[in-house]
């Protein structure tokens, strides 16, 4: 029988997933392991080879072929990585070495890509859009991504990657003149804007309170703090604003919004109503802005979806 085979590294957690099909409901075996990140490069990836090695052990199956999930880019040119918060993999040959531990082939996209193309294929997307031409998946959460995904002449959707490896990295504009660091060197990005954290500190900073995400939405909802308010406010107003240019760009057949701030009901109504503003169509939006259906297995499903 084929298996496609899905690893999600994470900073935390590596999960593995086997499935017996393109569907959310074939799944074979599903197991996580810690990263143990803090013991270094070559401790992950012994660790990658251990959880490989625990699927293999209790299902029987032979990986013919294994998509990984990666916290940031493999670099085409240099075939190293880049962009990852895991920072002891930037620079690494990490697809190399996969392949020489493993000993089978191993394809790496972006975690943001694979989050997109799951929900692409079996997720939100092929129930609003089955015959899309365009997909792009967001990722708002403790950081800002995001992934393309492409019809292909053939039928079958594929990520875009880019000649730089960096297509979909939504999170690295500069969104806010002047804004908040970012750890990619620049200030005001996305990412510095839009994510968790950013939202809570510029909570923090005109209020002098900490307060996680969901108490400052709901005391706005609540009309109890004008500080909650204008946070609230400016997430949405930089949403419509960074959203827009994804529409006046690729104008994609949908729009999936995952990670904790895509939790925000108020995105998918007011939020839609500030893309309206700012998206060079006169007032209208046809993209449908989805929740995404597979939650925290996205990854891990896209990532055995590179299998196809």
């Amino acid at each position: 029988m084929q298996t496609y085979w899905g690893i999600d590294l994470g900073g935390t957690k590596i999960e593995g997933v086997i499935l017996s099909s393109s569907s959310p409901d074939s799944v074979i075996i599903r197991k996580r392991i810690d990263t143990e990140a803090d013991k270094g490069y070559p401790h992950i990836v012994s660790q990658i080879a251990r959880l490989i090695d625990l699927l293999k052990a209790e299902t029987g199956y032979q990986p013919a072929k294994i998509g990984f999930g990666t916290p940031g880019t493999l670099d085409p040119a240099t075939q190293t990585m880049k962009g990852c918060n895991t920072t002891c993999l930037n620079g690494m040959p990490l697809q190399r070495d996969l392949e020489q531990t493993l000993g089978v082939p191993v394809e790496i996209m972006n975690d943001a890509n694979c989050f997109a193309l799951a929900e692409a294929t079996m997720g939100s997307v092929p129930a609003v859009a089955p015959h899309f031409q365009v997909v792009f998946g967001i990722i708002m959460g403790t950081g800002v991504g995001g992934g393309v995904v492409i019809r292909g002449r053939d039928g079958q959707p594929f990520v875009l990657g880019g000649l730089q490896g960096i297509a979909g990295e939504w999170g690295h504009f500069i969104l806010e003149e002047n804004g908040y660091p970012c750890y990619c060197g620049k200030r005001g990005c996305n990412e510095q804007v839009l994510s968790g954290p950013a939202l809570q500190k510029y909570y923090e900073d005109i209020s002098g309170e900490k307060r996680k995400l969901k108490d400052i939405v709901d005391r706005h909802t609540a009309g109890i703090d004008p500080y909650a308010t204008q946070t609230v406010e400016r997430l949405l107003d930089y949403f419509g604003r960074a959203v827009s240019i994804l529409v006046d760009i690729l104008d994609p057949d949908a729009i999936v919004i995952g990670g904790g701030v895509g939790n925000i009901d108020l995105l998918y109504t007011e939020g839609v109503e500030r893309v309206k503003q700012y998206a060079f169509n006169w007032g209208r939006l046809d993209t449908p802005l989805l929740k995404p259906k597979l939650g925290d297995s996205a990854g891990v499903f896209g990532a055995a979806m590179l299998c196809l």
